[in-house]
């Protein structure tokens, strides 16, 4: 869906061509057109550097394109008014009635008003969290659950088709030291060194053990298989069943030890070998990374004739592409960097443009802070601040909003204390009660048969200053979505609500929505009605991309 930017961004565009074709002026056509909102509305409602941009393939002064481009932007039916200030810049102010027509435009397209074609017809493989099935899901983890289900929402709203995948990591030494360590607390023995301390332990050893209490008559390698399977069972259990609670949700649970089952890492393999990046020293199997800028080369099958954990990341990529996937996005943690470069060599290798199809992004860590105080976590320890102990302390929507709202790679703190007050220090709450002050004003313009369709619509009535800022940022939420879309960055939603959550209490202020009193019902009632309508829908679009919830009542 286009927003004001959008159709003026090509209204200058197409400006710029019909001075190349009349000979006005000689430039390189640039590739996208610079536009901007200005923090002071005294300049306009929107700035442009485009004739400076453009002034030096031209061989003429900024000012004189700046000059030409006025002439032909004046001219529009939607332009109130251009100036041209500095260098070169060019300040736009649209007509009010054309800028309030985005509140008709938001009021039709309902859930669907910030959504676009970007990324139309393309399938995204999106893999986050990945945690070993040998514990719950942990505050490591819980970042990415909430930010890699608003990324997935992202996508969506901007045209791709999106799989949301789970990589189940149940293959190696620490799911044996899983079952081992689940075995030695039924029998009350001492844990395994390097294995799984901590209370969720014992209680999921008792809890299978009360299953079925044969289990201990078994000997000891049988015991270890089978801990192992029935924890492994419950644990995985245990991860849908929250990360469900949480809100996210998995399209696809992959599981790695099935690329081994199904010969998809012989598979991969091969063909790597017939690109001609395999090669076989000390009676290794080695990838040719270097080739592609790695510090070093890969093994991929060990002397012995193991396969490596690195043999396995390549067959999970070679497998999604084949799988149909355009873009491969990686989402993983901040002790994760060397990562990046491995596996960006694994898809030029394999023959694909590692800038186009896969993208890593790095989270960086979470601390939680609750009576100024760090709560420590350690796995191992069996110290650990669970997702299911996080949701009970402040909230499903406080946590996915606080975890979206900072960009993934800075380390963020979540003040436990903050996200319970009902106050407007807490982000979660500000937004919200944005949604729920519009509600309730809805609700009495229904009491006081203020009519409010979309007919009752007379954009020619919006003239306050106040009311020019709200329709101002509501026309920005496609160009935020397209933003977040295109850079990955589901936090650019957040802080957008946050933004027009302020412009619409200012406006509440400066503004009366309805009659007071005897007062008649009169157009601007009726008119300001539809816009808190249009802001309402577009704070419960962006909450919905989020995964928060939008209240009715606070």
């Amino acid at each position: 869906m286009s927003s004001h930017s959008d159709q003026l961004s090509a209204q200058i565009a197409a400006a710029l061509v019909e001075l190349v074709a009349g000979g006005e002026i000689s430039i390189s056509l640039p590739v996208a057109i610079p536009l901007e909102r200005p923090k002071n509305r005294d300049h306009g409602d929107y700035a442009s550097s485009i004739a400076l941009q453009v002034a030096k393939s031209s061989g003429r002064p900024p000012r004189e394109i700046a000059e030409l481009l006025k002439g032909k932007l004046e001219k529009l039916a939607d332009v109130a008014a251009v100036d041209i200030a500095g260098p070169g810049f060019i300040n736009i102010t649209l007509e009010r009635a054309s800028q309030a027509e985005v509140v008709r435009q938001i009021l039709e397209a309902g859930a669907g008003y910030g959504s676009s074609k970007l990324l139309d017809g393309i399938n995204i493989n999106l893999e986050f969290i990945s945690a070993n099935p040998t514990g719950p899901i942990h505050l490591g983890h819980t970042r990415w659950a909430a930010v890699g289900d608003a990324l997935g929402r992202v996508l969506s709203a901007a045209g791709a088709s999106v799989t949301r995948e789970f990589y189940i990591n149940d293959r190696g030494n620490q799911m044996e030291l899983f079952g081992k360590s689940l075995r030695a607390a039924a029998n009350k023995e001492e844990t395994p060194e390097g294995g799984y301390h901590g209370g969720y332990i014992t209680d999921l050893a008792n809890q299978i053990v009360a299953q079925d209490r044969a289990i201990l008559d078994l000997n000891l390698e049988e015991q270890n298989r089978e801990f192992l399977k029935r924890g492994y069972a419950a644990q995985l259990a245990d991860q849908k069943r929250v990360l469900e609670e949480f809100g996210t949700k998995f399209d696809n649970w992959f599981s790695e030890m099935s690329l081994h089952d199904s010969g998809a890492v012989t598979h991969g393999l091969e063909k790597l070998r017939s690109q001609g990046h395999v090669f076989e020293a000390d009676g290794a199997v080695w990838l040719r990374t270097t080739d592609f800028g790695d510090d070093k080369d890969r093994v991929l099958v060990k002397s012995g004739g193991v396969p490596t954990y690195f043999s396995s990341d390549t067959a999970y990529y070679i497998n999604k592409r084949e799988r149909g996937f355009d873009i491969c996005i990686y989402m993983l943690g901040s002790d994760h960097h060397g990562y990046v470069q491995r596996l960006k060599t694994i898809a030029a290798c394999a023959g694909d443009n590692p800038e186009y199809n896969i993208h890593v992004l790095i989270g960086q860590l979470v601390k939680i802070m609750e009576g100024g105080e760090e709560v420590k976590l350690s796995k191992r320890a069996g110290t650990i601040i669970t997702l299911d102990e996080l949701i009970e302390k402040v909230g499903v929507d406080a946590a996915r909003y606080t975890l979206i709202r900072y960009p993934v790679d800075t380390p963020m703190v979540m003040d436990v204390d903050i996200l319970k007050k009902h106050t407007n220090v807490n982000p979660v709450y500000y937004v919200q009660y944005a949604h729920a002050r519009i509600s309730g004003v809805i609700r009495n313009a229904d009491e006081l048969s203020v009519p409010h369709a979309v007919s009752d619509f007379d954009p020619s009535l919006l003239n306050h200053d106040r009311e020019n800022e709200l329709l101002g940022a509501l026309a920005e939420f496609p160009r935020v979505v397209h933003g977040a879309a295109d850079l990955r960055e589901p936090h650019r939603i957040a802080r957008y609500l946050e933004e027009l959550a302020g412009v619409y209490h200012r406006f509440y202020s400066d503004c009366r929505v309805l009659p007071m009193g005897d007062e008649p019902i009169s157009a601007i009632h009726s008119t300001r009605a539809n816009l808190c309508m249009a802001t309402k829908q577009v704070i419960a679009n962006g909450l919905e991309l989020l995964g928060v919830s939008a209240p009715e009542k606070m």
